[in-house]
C-alpha cells in the first residue's frame, strides 16, 4: 500500500482519496461503522483509533509509505461541549498512532500530522502568523492539535520518524458538516430558496476573521508536503487572507435569489472567540512551490449550487 488515510469518513478524507488517486497511488482508508466514502477509489479498513492493537496490526499488515492522519474531533462548538471527548480523540488518538508506528520493526513511514490554525489562538495584533509564532489557543479543540503538535516534535526529533506537521486554517467545500460556519449559511440559503424555512438567517459572531480555502487547495498542498515537507517541521496550511465573517455571509447573499433577514442568535455565539486568524504561508510556498488555485467566490458559489441541486433548484 502506497497511502493509508487514518480518518477518511469525515470532509477531507475523500477529497484526499481523489487527490491521491491522480496521482496512481494504491490507497487505502480508515473508517468508523457507518462512515462510508464518498468518492475515489481505495480499500477500506474499519479502525477506531482508540484502539491501539487495531492499528498496530492493520500497519503491519499492510506497511503503508505515507500515513495522512485525519481522525479527529475537529468542530470547535462540539469541543466547548464535549472536550473530553476531543482530548482522547485528538490526544490519545494520536499518541496511538505514533506508538503503534515507533513498534514495529524496520518500519519508517512519513507522517502528516494536521492541525490547525486554532492553535495560534488569542493574539493581540499579530497577523498573519508564522509558524513559529508562540501559540495561545482558545478553546479546547485548539489546545489538543497543539499538544498533537507538541507530540509529533519530540517524537520526530527523539525517534527520528518522519514526521511532518500541519496547521491547516479553515478549508471549505462541498459536503462539509453545516456545523461549519461557511456550510451553515450555504445551506440555510438553500433551504430558504427552496421554501423549506422562512427567509431569515440565524447567525452567531460576524465581526471574526478567519483564513478559508477550498478543501481540494489543502489536499493539494498536503500531498505536497508529504513529498517536499521537511521531517520534524510544521507548516500553514491557507490563503494567506483572513476575511470576516460577515464578508462570507455577503458573498453568499449576494448569489441567493432571495431578499433574506439576518439575525443574531445568542446560541450561536461561543464562550470566546479569536478576533484574527490568518496565515503567512511562505514557508509552505517556499518548501513546496505550492500556491491555492480556488478564489473564495468560487468555492462559496459550488457549495451553494450543490445544495441548490439537492433541492430541485438547479
Amino acid at each position: 500500500m502506497d497511502a493509508l488515510i487514518i480518518g477518511a469518513g469525515g470532509f477531507v478524507g475523500s477529497y484526499l482519496i481523489q487527490e491521491l488517486n491522480q496521482k496512481n497511488l494504491h490507497v487505502g482508508a480508515t473508517l468508523l461503522p457507518r462512515e462510508h466514502i464518498r468518492s475515489g477509489i481505495c480499500d477500506t479498513f474499519t479502525l477506531d483509533i482508540m484502539q491501539e492493537n487495531e492499528i498496530k496490526n492493520l500497519l503491519r499488515t499492510h506497511r503503508p509509505k505515507y500515513i495522512y492522519h485525519l481522525a479527529a474531533q475537529s468542530s470547535v462548538a462540539a469541543s466547548w461541549k464535549n472536550p473530553e471527548l476531543t482530548i482522547d480523540i485528538n490526544i490519545k488518538g494520536s499518541l496511538h498512532l505514533l506508538e503503534a508506528v515507533r513498534s514495529i520493526p524496520e518500519y519508517y513511514p512519513r507522517i502528516l500530522l494536521v492541525g490547525s490554525g486554532e492553535e495560534y489562538g488569542w493574539l493581540k495584533s499579530q497577523a498573519p502568523v508564522t509558524e513559529f509564532t508562540p501559540l495561545h489557543p482558545g478553546n479546547p479543540y485548539a489546545a489538543t492539535k497543539a499538544f498533537q503538535n507538541m507530540l509529533g516534535t519530540i517524537y520526530a526529533k527523539s525517534y527520528g520518524m518522519g514526521i511532518v506537521m500541519v496547521r491547516a486554517f479553515n478549508h471549505i467545500g462541498i459536503g462539509q458538516a453545516p456545523v461549519f460556519v461557511a456550510a451553515d449559511f450555504a445551506l440555510q440559503i438553500a433551504e430558504i430558496e427552496a421554501g423549506f424555512r422562512p427567509p431569515v438567517m440565524q447567525v452567531g459572531n460576524l465581526t471574526a476573521k478567519r483564513d478559508f480555502s477550498d478543501v481540494r487547495d489543502v489536499v493539494r498542498a498536503y500531498s505536497l508536503l508529504m513529498e517536499k515537507g521537511c521531517a520534524g517541521e510544521t507548516y500553514n496550511v491557507g490563503s494567506g487572507h483572513a476575511v470576516a465573517i460577515q464578508e462570507l455571509l455577503d458573498i453568499l447573499l449576494d448569489f441567493s435569489t432571495k431578499s433574506i433577514v439576518i439575525e443574531q442568535n445568542p446560541d450561536r455565539m461561543r464562550p470566546s472567540d479569536v478576533p484574527v486568524i490568518e496565515a503567512d504561508i511562505s514557508k509552505l510556498q517556499t518548501d513546496t512551490g505550492w500556491k491555492p488555485i480556488y478564489s473564495l467566490e468560487e468555492t462559496l458559489y459550488s457549495m451553494l449550487a450543490h445544495h441548490r441541486k439537492n433541492f430541485g433548484l438547479a
